[in-house]
């Protein structure tokens, strides 16, 4: 009897190409691409069944750098390039890779519609707030003031927050991480993956050449216990050094406002409690910018439904069960008909 050995767990060099990665030093995508390899090899992922869709951008070198199957499209076009590919093949483990110029200017729309349907892809945003292939114009998530050639006098343009745009368009997985927190990062990346249906991860990336430090505030070190706040289901929303500030609701108002535990009246049953399925919730958590607020990372939202390729092949088996084929013949002349006179 042939008795065939277990195939060895692949580790996360084992999903990393031949090529030269040639991004920037010390760019973020560089901690992204490590973290996806990372994610990969603890999810026992298979190469062989993995696609990586980017679009244009220094984020869509992506799949050059991955040791699976990969297409670079054209610009914007990635979300219904990856479309294609899982309805064509929904056994296919499908993710989609975009800068925030990519995705939310001349992509917006493909983002909004492969979000909408619940299409069983992960959609990967790394968003640095500029435009970097291009040599440093300022991108639809730049802030109001952003000096860039496109901008000389600083910005007036109101930047869309990639996570809220994503809650918009009814996605029913929205996370977010730093490109450099390796702790959070590959496990948000597996549970993107585990979800079915479209999963949306904004990732704030650095730009060293063009954007260097626009996350610094709430990023840098001695910044990060003040300036972020992890999101975990069925835990209070609580942040700080010793985890003594939380959000709650302003009274009367639905709103959110920072406290601190233990200063005038607030106690732990003054926290929210986190609910990842709370749409609302999740568009506060969202929104919420700095100084005035910590940024919230890991999940912030996660409502499963059916996903899109899923409801596509299951109406089609109905229709094969419950419909007496037609000679093709007969099709063609079958239903309403016109003349040409």
């Amino acid at each position: 009897m042939n008795v065939q050995s277990p195939p060895e767990a692949l580790k996360p060099n084992d999903f990393a190409s031949d090529q030269e990665v040639r991004w920037c030093p010390g760019c973020g995508d560089y901690a992204i691409v490590k973290a996806v390899q990372r994610s990969l090899a603890n999810m026992g992922a298979d190469p062989k069944n993995t696609v990586f869709v980017s679009g244009i951008g220094c984020a869509a070198r992506f799949p050059y750098y991955m040791a699976t199957y990969g297409f670079h499209t054209i610009h914007g076009r990635a979300p219904a390039v990856a479309s294609g590919v899982k309805l064509a093949n929904p056994e296919l483990d499908v993710w989609v890779i975009g800068g925030d110029g990519d995705m939310l200017s001349i992509g917006g729309n493909h983002t909004l519609h492969v979000l909408r349907r619940n299409i069983d892809v992960q959609v990967l945003l790394f968003n640095n707030e500029i435009y970097g292939l291009t040599k440093g114009q300022y991108s639809p998530t730049s802030k109001v003031g952003t000096r860039s050639p496109s901008t000389p006098a600083g910005s007036v343009d109101s930047p869309v927050s990639a996570c809220v745009f994503a809650l918009g368009c009814n996605a029913r997985f929205v996370g977010r991480s730093v490109d450099t927190n390796q702790k959070v990062l590959p496990g948000l990346l597996q549970e993107a993956k585990e979800n079915k249906g479209a999963s949306f991860v904004e990732i704030l990336q650095n730009c060293i050449v063009y954007n260097d430090g626009v996350y610094s505030s709430f990023t840098d070190k001695a910044n990060v216990a003040d300036g972020q706040i992890l999101c975990k289901h069925g835990e209070p929303l609580v942040f700080g050094k010793e985890s003594e500030k939380g959000l709650r609701l302003t009274p009367g108002k639905m709103e959110l406002e920072v406290v601190t535990i233990g200063e005038d009246g607030v106690t732990e049953d003054d926290i929210l409690v986190h609910d990842e399925t709370n749409r609302p919730l999740a568009l506060m958590l969202a929104g919420m910018q700095p100084p005035d607020f910590p940024v919230a990372m890991g999940v912030i939202f996660r409502d499963p439904g059916q996903a899109y390729d899923e409801a596509v092949y299951s109406q089609i088996d109905e229709i094969k069960e419950n419909t007496e084929a037609i000679p093709v013949n007969d099709l063609m002349h079958k239903g309403k008909t016109w003349t040409v006179v």
